[in-house]
């Protein structure tokens, strides 16, 4: 499967998340029923992914941790936020790079219809 493949099953996903809960939860409560979710549909996918960063040749682990990576393919990355700011779009940015990943969901499940929270953020793709 490509990356706008696992991009449609994400989002159906989340949105059947979003339905049964609505907004207003922690972000730790989205991405365990999210996760429970994928498991439901088949969706292979890994939680909280360490993600080392490299320096100078060196491979060190800073504590960065990927919510949720689908299909070795694409990051989905979970907020609860008011509004999304331009740093959560870095942060995803910055994740893309150091995994080598094209696609990014971004997802603020606080929103009235969960439409309105998911972003897509794209690199090299």
């Amino acid at each position: 499967m490509n990356e706008d493949a696992y991009s449609r099953q994400i989002i159906g996903a989340a949105i059947e998340v979003h339905r049964g809960l609505g907004p207003g939860l922690l972000e730790s409560a989205y991405e365990t029923c999210l996760a429970h979710e994928f498991s439901l549909r088949g969706i292979p996918f890994e939680r909280q992914k360490v993600l080392p960063v490299h320096y100078k040749g060196e491979q060190l682990d800073c504590g960065y941790r990927l919510d949720l990576i689908v299909g070795g393919l694409v990051i989905v990355e979970i907020k609860a936020v008011e509004e999304l700011a331009p740093i959560h779009v870095a942060q995803v940015i910055t994740y893309l790079k150091l995994t080598g990943c094209r696609l990014g969901l971004l997802m603020n499940f606080n929103q009235v219809l969960m439409r309105d929270g998911i972003q897509r953020v794209v690199q090299n793709l």
